[in-house]
């Protein structure tokens, strides 16, 4: 086979890239490999994200083609009921302090993949080993594969940390995780000491990706993982530039790999998305950030790094601008509702009953309620039934021919379902209004910078660039991609339609 049929597909997940920074830049003649790519190939600028707004539940839906109802990783930060405990992954260092560093890294290193994440769903490393495919991944969070590889905890981290010195896990053909999986130690010296994140940082992927290009070593797909722009815009607010410029003059160096940009675009298929966008944080003067705890000062609210106990009534988890608010009392969710229903900053509440999932909207008597199922067809072919106030979740129904369309909660009625059968619980699904986010005692805040987690348009829709094929996209949602990038590895051909 020749040409298009022989061509390797890289796949570039730069953490909260956003098209308004892309098409600034473009502007100003400062991203030219970003430029290069769009102009051959193909440029989206409202890929759905999935729900929370958060990398981990956002890789799960890429690499499994499911939302969170079907994974199980239901953000960043969630209640286990089974294990009466709070999962975090990692969210910022006073959490990981008080949840304690060996629970936080046993969850992000060893349950993530091994567990949590759904066992009887198949991810895309898996499928691809079952149809004869290669695969590789460098800093993906979520990697579970078909091969044995061994996770190694670096000596430095003997003292904070009794995990043990080695993990087996499971991942693709070739697994890079930073200073955990090194294939290329003793070959290429990379950043990956304690002040370069481990190793999960732009810099490490590249000149990994670049390595395997320069080589001939690239698998059939490979997944790319950029983190670095997430932290500049938490910190300095989506209009943040330079870290756009940045990435642009790594994928510079990448493309390079191949002789040039050009020569690229002949051996390999390039898909570069966002996970999620990011919305500006109000300066500190502006009381940007809502405490959850004293809202709900009636109730005895878990307090991290405490044993939950009989006493315990709600717990919460904390996703930046959304949180999951658990009851585990006898009280009635929409009474707790009520309580944060009073306060102007939170944009709506929402919880489940039964087969029905109702949401509050700007009062307590804005209310919604729907289901799955029913006469109302939506823009992806899923069947719904809604009740009572569409305002409040922004939704215009055609009566006449049975249609909904969404307006800046994009695809939000299988992103809320997806949440609320994400895992175990009676819990509320709270939002954050634009400029706002939700805290727990010891979260991270984002004042004066960016952040996400919530379903609003501003973080839900994320840019794809598609460039060494003309195959496209059937739907322009990152729970779509994973059969779109299967398709691209095993059907290539050359045309101008759709991949069938």
């Amino acid at each position: 086979m020749t040409g298009e049929d022989t061509k390797k597909v890289i796949f570039i997940m730069a953490d909260s890239l956003m098209a308004e920074a892309i098409d600034k830049g473009i502007a100003q003649k400062e991203l030219p490999a970003f430029e290069h790519l769009i102009k051959h190939g193909q440029y989206y600028k409202d890929l759905v994200s999935s729900f929370p707004t958060m990398s981990v539940t956002i890789d799960s839906s890429l690499l499994t083609g499911a939302y969170p109802d079907r994974h199980h990783i239901p953000g960043l930060t969630w209640y286990s009921t089974a294990d009466k405990k709070l999962i975090s992954y990692g969210t910022g260092p006073m959490e990981v302090i008080k949840l304690g560093v060996d629970p936080v890294l046993a969850d992000a290193l060893i349950n993530l993949n091994g567990s949590h994440l759904n066992p009887q769903l198949p991810t895309i490393y898996e499928e691809l080993a079952q149809l004869g495919k290669k695969s590789g991944s460098i800093n993906g969070l979520i990697y579970r594969g078909s091969v044995q590889h061994t996770l190694s905890i670096p000596p430095w981290m003997d003292a904070p940390t009794s995990l043990p010195k080695s993990i087996p896990v499971k991942g693709p053909d070739y697994l890079a995780l930073g200073s955990l999986s090194d294939p290329l130690a003793g070959i290429e010296n990379l950043p990956d000491g304690l002040t370069r994140r481990l190793g999960i940082n732009n810099q490490y992927s590249i000149l990994t990706a670049n390595y395997l290009i320069k080589e001939n070593k690239l698998p059939d797909f490979l997944y790319v993982y950029l983190p670095d722009l997430d932290k500049k815009l938490h910190k300095n607010g989506p209009d943040e530039l330079n870290g756009v410029k940045k990435t642009d003059k790594q994928l510079q160096e990448l493309l390079q790999s191949f002789g040039s940009p050009e020569e690229a675009l002949k051996k390999a298929i390039i898909v570069i998305i966002g996970d999620s966008g990011m919305t500006q944080i109000l300066p500190a003067e502006d009381n940007p950030v809502i405490d959850l705890p004293s809202l709900l000062k009636e109730y005895t609210v878990y307090r991290q790094g405490e044993a939950v106990t009989d006493d315990t009534e709600i717990v919460l988890a904390v996703n930046e601008t959304m949180a999951y608010v658990y009851n585990l009392k006898a009280h009635k969710l929409k009474d707790i509702a009520k309580v944060l229903r009073a306060e102007p900053r939170i944009d709506f509440i929402s919880w489940r009953e039964g087969e029905w999932m109702h949401v509050m909207g700007g009062d307590a008597s804005q209310k919604l309620k729907f289901k799955a199922e029913g006469e109302l067809m939506d823009p992806y072919g899923q069947k719904w039934t809604v009740e009572q106030k569409t305002e409040v979740l922004d939704l215009q129904i055609n009566s006449k021919h049975n249609t909904i369309k969404y307006g800046k909660y994009p695809d939000v009625l299988r992103r809320l379902y997806g949440a609320f059968h994400s895992h175990d619980g009676e819990f509320l699904v709270v939002t954050a209004k634009p400029g706002y986010e939700l805290a727990d005692k010891n979260s991270p805040t984002h004042k004066g910078g960016g952040g996400h987690g919530s379903i609003g348009y501003t973080e839900s829709l994320v840019p794809m660039i598609v460039s060494g094929t003309e195959a496209k996209p059937e739907q322009l949602r990152i729970v779509d991609l994973k059969d779109y990038l299967l398709k691209l590895v095993t059907q290539q051909r050359a045309n101008d339609e759709k991949v069938h």
